[in-house]
């Protein structure tokens, strides 16, 4: 039996009575009712296969002297409502273009005085028909970590009726926070069958009387096929937050200048001896900006490198820093151990062990996959010292991954495989998306050598991500690379099995993304909407996982051309895309004000004026870079230039599009064309860029299907602007 709360008790009495609704629609074969109780007002969706579930859309804890009916229309209506604490006002929209209808309910309110909230009731309700939300049952996927989407998932089983994705819009709670100086933080949850949103409490700083502000703004989508096999569930998930997100009011992007930000990073990264330390004599990157206590990682280096490369390959220029690089790669393998390893043997001897994982010969699971995938992609390149590291460490990699029957624990010792330490917290298993990456770097050593037993490998280790679901996720860039393996795996073997593992790597990442922008405290000062968490319980998004997603995803995209691949996997993995190169320039401190940076960091130093990332960006009311500054996360903009700037042969201007794209192809004296990814409904940034010294040409911009041409806005600085959508082919003459 599900205990209830006195507030959910009162409503279900009030709510199982017979009572005129206040207003009613219907969408999607399900029936929305309007009711007022004695201290709310419910808005009970009746769904087609029995179950009834009740969203509270305003409360009072004395009730309403008036409620008013304004502008109703054949999309919704408004009501005024009038009470001890002030006034509210709810308006509620019905989205019925689809079968999967939308209900949206946002509620402001003006205190009548400066107003405490202790106490707030949570504004969802499982009942039955007969209002039993003791006799329902059912399941919750998921539902919001920290400051995570503001989400609830869950299926109802008794009675065998739907699935329903809840989505609160936490953007707009922006003054509500600030004036009451509360987080957004947890704000979703409870446990069935009262769930949902509850106000952050608070009695120290009240709500300005007079001021009007929004207390709730909810969307809640609902299907009648309510999913029961894991796989169902994952596209279920991605198919309602798409449908959701083309509704949520999303904030407008803005053009950062690439070309300048990644000049100023490489200047800083070769120029700065934060950066750097040397060992026997080699130059290796720090992890941290001034950390000389922790030796050097074969992960941080390879990191930096693979980036560069993506860059000197776009520029067509030389950087002595990559030679730097790769002499000091050889010094990583131990021949004892036949592998390659995490700290630099020859400084081993400086970890004194004040974490876990800093001592000699211990190993993050992860850490021994990472370079090896970044080494197989050099090797792939033609590196000769890359792909003999990379072929000479494999067969211990298989060991360690037949070892622990490809259930990998976090830390362990390399040379006997002891596990030091077997579960990220009790109960939770191991690093649960190595199976993932380590099967990426089979396919890598099944491309490069053509030897069938690195595929077989492949196979096996992505076959055990089944029994994980949404826990899949540990790191968001190990389990983006799994999702790239895992499309390649369907499309050698045509096994669907992989194409549904990918989708369910996919859901672990956006279950972990922060889709609302956090306007209040230090989170006025930069955009975190879509941002990427780096654990599933991390509480601040990094710089390094949000860079190697972003690569990670745009491989995806280019995997699964000749794939009729989820629409929602496309929309959600563009619009990701295309936020994180607008907000990604605020990890550099130099774009925030100091007094929101951290004094001294957890490692090393924060020097404001260094254009090298912060690892860490945190809710509205904690400072940033507690962490430190990383090195490794330099590979930021050398990212984002080869991959949203379009260089055509033997001209000086750069063609700038926020979405990823395919197929581009520059003919001199012909045209240009290529296509944009995602999806047609949303609409993305393309922009001629032009050089200090010369000006723009003249151009026609044209959609394919459609003969007339799109117009463009010249931007202050000289360059030419075009809102163009997803999913188009692009045609341009000059």
């Amino acid at each position: 039996m599900n205990a209830l709360s006195p507030w959910a008790l009162s409503a279900c009495a009030e709510l199982s009575e017979t009572t005129p609704a206040l207003y009613t629609k219907s969408a999607g074969g399900f029936e929305f009712n309007v009711y007022q109780t004695k201290d709310s007002i419910w808005i009970v969706a009746e769904i087609p296969g029995g179950g009834r579930t009740a969203f509270r859309a305003a409360y009072s804890p004395e009730g309403f002297h008036i409620v008013k009916k304004v502008n109703e229309n054949s999309k919704g209506i408004r009501f005024k409502l009038d009470s001890d604490i002030g006034r509210q006002q709810v308006t509620l929209s019905i989205d019925g273009q689809t079968e999967i209808p939308v209900l949206r309910y946002t509620t402001t309110l003006i205190p009548a005085k400066d107003l405490f909230i202790p106490f707030w009731p949570r504004d969802i309700l499982i009942t039955s028909n007969k209002g039993n939300p003791e006799n329902t049952t059912g399941k919750i996927h998921l539902s919001q970590e920290g400051t995570r989407t503001g989400l609830i998932y869950l299926t109802e089983t008794r009675p065998d009726s739907s699935a329903i994705l809840y989505l609160q819009n936490l953007t707009a709670l922006a003054d509500y926070c600030e004036q009451t100086q509360t987080s957004c933080a947890n704000v979703i949850g409870g446990s069935w069958p009262e769930l949902g949103f509850a106000m952050p409490v608070t009695m120290e700083h009240a709500l300005i009387a007079g001021k009007e502000l929004t207390i709730s703004d909810a969307f809640v989508a609902f299907d009648k096929q309510h999913a029961t096999e894991e796989f169902q569930i994952t596209r279920q998930f991605l198919e309602l937050l798409a449908r959701i997100y083309l509704l949520l009011p999303r904030p407008e992007t803005n053009y950062q200048h690439w070309p300048d930000i990644l000049d100023k990073g490489l200047k800083d990264l070769i120029e700065s001896p934060g950066c750097w330390s040397q060992v026997a004599g080699h130059k290796y990157f720090n992890a941290y900006v001034s950390d000389y206590n922790t030796p050097p990682e074969i992960m941080v280096q390879l990191a930096v490198l693979l980036p560069l490369l993506d860059y000197v390959e776009w520029s067509k220029t030389e950087l002595e820093v990559i030679k730097n690089i790769k002499d000091g790669l050889p010094e990583f393998y131990d021949p004892k151990i036949g592998s390659i390893m995490r700290w630099l043997p020859a400084a081993e001897d400086k970890l004194e062990g004040e974490e876990e994982q800093k001592q000699p010969g211990v190993m993050d699971s992860w850490y021994l996959h990472h370079p090896l995938l970044n080494l197989s992609r050099l090797a792939l390149k033609g590196d000769k010292v890359a792909e003999k590291l990379f072929l000479d460490s494999l067969d211990f990699a298989i060991k360690v991954a037949h070892h622990f029957k490809y259930q990998w624990p976090v830390f362990y010792k390399m040379d006997t495989l002891e596990v030091l330490k077997a579960e990220t917290a009790e109960g939770k298993g191991g690093e649960k998306d190595v199976a993932g990456i380590y099967a990426h770097v089979m396919l890598q050593a099944w491309e490069l050598t053509q030897e069938k037993r690195f595929l077989n490998e492949a196979e096996k280790a992505a076959k055990t991500l089944q029994r994980y679901g949404f826990e899949v996720f540990y790191q968001a860039n190990n389990t983006a690379f799994a999702a790239g393996a895992l499309i390649r795996l369907f499309k050698i073997t045509q096994n669907e099995l992989y194409l549904n593992l990918s989708y369910l790597c996919l859901a672990g990442i956006f279950r972990n993304t922060q889709i609302w922008d956090c306007n209040y405290g230090y989170g006025k000062n930069f955009p975190k909407f879509f941002a990427l968490f780096p654990l599933n319980d991390a509480p601040y998004t990094a710089a390094y996982e949000e860079q190697e997603v972003f690569c990670a995803l745009h491989d995806y995209l280019k995997h699964a051309e000749g794939v009729e691949i989820l629409p929602s996997v496309k929309l959600l993995i563009a619009e990701y895309i295309r936020y994180l190169v607008d907000r990604a320039v605020y990890y550099y401190p130099g774009m925030l004000p100091e007094e929101m940076l951290a004094e001294k960091p957890k490692i090393g130093e924060v020097a404001p004026k260094l254009w090298i990332a912060l690892e860490d960006l945190q809710d509205g009311w904690q400072k940033s870079g507690t962490v430190g500054q990383e090195v490794y996360g330099a590979g930021n903009a050398f990212g984002i230039l080869p991959r949203h700037y379009l260089r055509v042969p033997n001209e000086s201007f750069l063609i700038y599009v926020d979405y990823p794209t395919s197929g581009f192809k520059a003919i001199k004296g012909k045209n240009i064309h290529f296509y944009t990814l995602g999806d047609e409904r949303l609409y993305c940034r393309m922009m001629f860029i032009k050089d200090a010294a010369s000006k723009l040409p003249d151009f026609t911009v044209t959609v394919k299907g459609k003969t007339k041409p799109l117009k463009g806005r010249q931007t202050k600085q000289g360059h030419l602007e075009y809102l163009i959508s997803g999913n188009q082919q692009l045609n341009i003459v000059w």
